[in-house]
């Protein structure tokens, strides 16, 4: 894949909520430019090229970063912080795409600089109709700031 052409990189641990994130995103027509990661470690060495990216060029036009919570290794709030925390990540949307309702969880997000927090729908038709907005919000229908 070349790495430049990524607009959404998607941190998701568990493969059977990616597989549906993706295929949701297929049907709305936005997932050839995806990159799935499989936890916050793992999005922070593709974001600061490290490890397997290394050689990754440095021209990347990430236009949105979907992101678990509840990941192994380094979780989605750690990734979230150090996003919004770097000046040359800190314009790219973070939207949180988990099942966490927790009202701690939604409040630390948003203080932390999330644009969206939304909560994976457990029906799968509500889950494809919830991926499908949200990708023409993030992707299409939003101004992002330069």
């Amino acid at each position: 894949m070349n790495y430049n052409e990524v607009e959404i990189l998607f941190a998701e641990d568990s493969m059977d909520d990616a597989a549906l994130t993706i295929r949701a995103l297929k049907k709305s027509g936005l997932s050839n430019k995806l990159f799935h990661v499989k936890d916050g470690e793992e999005a922070l060495d593709f974001l600061y090229r490290r490890g397997a990216y290394a050689d990754r060029s440095t021209a990347l036009h990430l236009k949105l970063i979907l992101l678990d919570l509840k990941m192994p290794k380094v979780n989605g709030m750690q990734v979230l912080e150090q996003v919004k925390a770097d000046s040359q990540f800190h314009n790219i949307p973070v939207v949180i795409l988990t099942s966490s309702k927790e009202d701690p969880d939604i409040k630390r997000c948003y203080d932390a600089g999330a644009n969206s927090y939304i909560v994976k729908p457990v029906d799968s038709d509500n889950f494809f109709q919830t991926i499908k907005e949200l990708s023409f919000y993030w992707m299409i229908s939003n101004v992002p700031q330069e």
